[in-house]
């Protein structure tokens, strides 16, 4: 589990930390999820790196064995915790699938930007964290998983992702290893 470098031009994808999913309960507290996520948002914008904030606003169409969801989205479920600090510069995806990818702009705004890879914390490590990975890597990007900055409703699912899933799309480390990596990262 190691970061060996950042690439020049590298950018935070923020998955699903909005009040509707950081209020369900986690395998790890959500809490430190978002603090950890806020911490490096805050970092890569002070390098005038893209910070991507993802929500999801509802599901694909596509039948499955759990059926249709078993509860309406309350007024509040989209909107992204305050400790994000939203910034005008940050770039939000609103998506209706499990990943970032599809549906959405956001390959097309990480190319004009000359992105070659993407960091990613939030919820849930085994859903939106990888389903958006898995693009990311179909896609050609280089993939960094923060594992002490995202979670999973269930713990088990979350362990399988980060030890069995991850080492195959991307590196993976915590949250200390990619700051001390922006700090001698030049700009």
């Amino acid at each position: 589990m190691t970061i060996t470098k950042l690439d020049d031009t590298c950018a935070l994808i923020v998955i699903d930390l909005q009040k509707g999913i950081v209020g369900l309960p986690t395998a790890h507290p959500s809490s430190e999820i978002v603090q950890r996520s806020s911490q490096l948002a805050r970092a890569f914008r002070a390098r005038a790196l893209p910070v991507v904030l993802v929500n999801v606003a509802g599901r694909a169409p596509g039948r499955t064995d759990s059926g249709p969801p078993k509860f309406v989205f309350p007024d509040n479920w989209t909107v992204l915790v305050p400790e994000l600090e939203q910034q005008p510069n940050d770039h939000l995806v609103t998506k209706n699938r499990i990943g970032a990818f599809l549906g959405t702009d956001l390959d097309a705004y990480l190319r004009q930007r000359g992105v070659t890879q993407i960091i990613l914390t939030g919820i849930s490590t085994s859903s939106g964290v990888e389903a958006t990975a898995r693009s990311a890597y179909d896609l050609g990007y280089n993939v960094v998983f923060v594992a002490d900055a995202m979670t999973d409703l269930d713990p088990d699912m979350h362990r399988h992702s980060i030890e069995k899933v991850f080492p195959k799309l991307g590196e993976t480390g915590k949250t200390d290893d990619l700051l001390m990596l922006l700090n001698s990262h030049k700009l």
